[in-house]
């Protein structure tokens, strides 16, 4: 007993020392790191307090060398002008409505392909995935002509529903998917609810989606934000102001012959505010779930 107590203090005194060497500096961050840190958020937010900026003052501002770094007092004119020329209320109410279901839509389709290509057994399903993902090396503008042939064919050109179903499964989203339920979600697991009476929906819904959530929420969530800030699309299909997104109600500030970029700046920072908002309450969920992710693989 006294040697084990020895051994033991001898182990603890060995390891205050290597502490003391090493300037008590274990466990600890050290401070050029959190310098490094500061410098990149002030690099990321420049561009997002400078559109601020530019949208409380004029189109001189963006202009100005030196820059004006401080905001001025022309914001509320400004976000009035914005709503007198283009129905921009509505437009963010259309992008809320595609970018939910777009986020929901593709969290819970591309979960159930991700859980098909993981788990299920099917013939053609090692060809069928590598298929899916080698479209991923396929450009977007090269599907633009086939897809809005499709949409023509539907009959839905200048609907949210044009925007809405192309975007509710995603290549991206079913790799992410079945990368995360391969590592996981144990056969052994699965194998033990088949033998208890469970099918395949139950197997998926109560045992399989429970544990993925987090990765389906931050798919959700990048789906919601890409939806979001989609441009390209959106300006093809729509012809309606009454149907147009919030992007392309920001286009449709822009006069052909000049840009109010004071103007533009006041409709951008209304379109950013949703999204500020919603990664201020989701943020920490967004970051547990890559890491979550991260971490089992």
């Amino acid at each position: 007993m006294s040697e084990t107590l020895n051994s033991t203090q001898l182990m603890a005194s060995a390891t205050s020392a290597g502490r003391k060497r090493n300037g008590g500096r274990i466990g600890r961050i050290p401070w050029y790191t959190y310098v490094l840190l500061v410098c990149a958020v002030i690099v990321s937010m420049f561009p997002l307090y400078f559109m601020f900026v530019v949208a409380t003052t004029d189109s001189a501002t963006a202009t100005t060398l030196p820059p004006r770094l401080y905001p001025g007092d022309n914001l509320f004119h400004l976000v009035g002008l914005v709503l007198e020329t283009v129905p921009f209320i509505q437009s963010m109410i259309n992008s809320l409505i595609v970018a939910l279901s777009i986020g929901v839509g593709s969290a819970l389709l591309c979960a159930l392909a991700g859980f098909a290509f993981a788990k299920l057994e099917f013939r053609g399903r090692n060809a069928l995935f590598i298929l899916v993902v080698l479209t991923m090396t396929v450009p977007t503008q090269l599907s633009v002509i086939p897809q809005y042939l499709i949409i023509s064919a539907l009959d839905w050109v200048d609907t949210l529903q044009a925007l809405i179903v192309p975007g509710l499964a995603s290549a991206f989203g079913i790799f992410w998917m079945r990368q995360h339920i391969s590592s996981s979600v144990s056969d052994e697991l699965l194998q033990a609810a088949r033998l208890d009476g469970a099918n395949t929906w139950q197997i998926f819904w109560r045992i399989v989606f429970p544990v993925i959530r987090p990765a389906a929420f931050v798919l959700g969530l990048l789906g919601f934000v890409g939806s979001w800030n989609d441009f390209l699309w959106p300006f093809i299909v729509l012809k309606s102001p009454e149907m147009y997104t919030v992007q392309i109600a920001i286009k449709a500030l822009q006069s052909q012959r000049s840009i109010d970029l004071g103007l533009a700046m006041a409709g951008s920072f209304l379109a950013t505010i949703p999204l500020l908002i919603a990664f201020i309450f989701v943020g920490k969920r967004m970051v547990t779930g890559i890491m979550d992710g991260a971490f089992k693989g």
